[in-house]
């Protein structure tokens, strides 16, 4: 007997809905019932951000540092990356300034503009919607486009948190290393100019990243990974943001999360479940990596 040959098995929000419902002994019927799971299925995905990494969520990010030794200012970068919409094909190089005619915002390329968006550093509504961005380095004046719509900070909202990170000035990655607020905030001169060989990490609403000490030019690059958010379930056409092997964890916690509000008969049975499978899909979603474990010899009596 032939095999299928295929490795696609997907489900998409509707049929983790329905098979949720069916362990809870139930039928879905209405309309708020996709809704309820819904809601349930996005606040799961907010608990597994609370459980630990979920490798899958992992992502680079290169955010070009600006030059502040001009400024006394010292910058928290956004994490994750800022995207403005443009009207029009644009020539501007990575790392060059832009500057906005009508608010006089000034921001840093951060990724090769396309034909209709352009990465940059500055903050959601600093531009304005129409206005023209042009650069300020001499061998591409003239280089202008238009501002479609305000950059969006919905993707630096996403992150959740900052995992390791490095410095890179020509061609050279060092790595730099992570504070608290408490260490950060006794630093004396914030302003200190050098290459940054610490950061600190503001876990707002939009995260924020500042380094120390504050760069002193604009050809250094920070590199980080960052813990994004797992996309929302809105409709019942998407499909999960999640690898299939956390498909049977993922409609275990939706039963057990349904079961609470609708067959709590169920409850303890889909609890254990619940917790059984994530254990299982939490310990897979892991690092093959050796570990060596090394007694340290301040604690060794002889």
């Amino acid at each position: 007997m032939a095999t299928s040959g295929s490795v696609d098995f997907n489900l998409d929000m509707a049929e983790i809905t329905e098979e949720a419902f069916e362990r809870c002994g139930l039928e879905l019927r209405t309309g708020y019932d996709s809704r309820t799971a819904r809601r349930s299925i996005n606040l799961l995905f907010a608990d597994w951000a609370n459980r630990g990494l979920n490798l899958w969520t992992v992502e680079q990010v290169t955010q070009s540092l600006a030059n502040y030794s001009t400024s006394s200012a010292v910058a928290a970068y956004p994490l994750g990356t800022i995207t403005a919409t443009v009207g029009a094909s644009t020539n501007l190089l990575v790392g060059r300034a832009i500057t906005g005619s009508s608010s006089g915002t000034t921001a840093t390329v951060i990724s090769k503009p396309s034909s209709t968006t352009i990465t940059i550093t500055v903050p959601s509504g600093s531009f304005t919607a129409g206005e023209t961005i042009t650069s300020s380095a001499s061998d591409e004046s003239g280089v202008a486009t238009t501002i479609a719509s305000n950059p969006s900070l919905a993707n630096c909202q996403a992150s959740v948190d900052m995992l390791e990170a490095v410095v890179r000035r020509d061609g050279s990655d060092i790595s730099i290393t992570r504070i608290n607020r408490q260490d950060y905030l006794t630093i004396p001169d914030k302003t200190t100019q050098g290459r940054p060989t610490q950061f600190y990490i503001d876990r707002q609403i939009t995260p924020t990243v500042t380094v120390w000490p504050a760069p002193e030019n604009s050809t250094d690059q920070l590199i980080y990974y960052r813990i994004k958010r797992i996309e929302d379930a809105d409709s019942a056409n998407n499909n999960a943001e999640v690898p299939f092997r956390f498909l049977p964890c993922l409609i275990a916690g939706l039963s057990y999360y349904i079961a609470i509000k609708k067959a709590p008969d169920r409850v303890p049975m889909l609890k254990a479940m619940y917790d059984e499978e994530f254990q299982r899909a939490a310990s897979e979603d892991a690092e093959r990596t050796p570990l060596r474990l090394v007694p340290s010899h301040s604690y060794v009596r002889i």
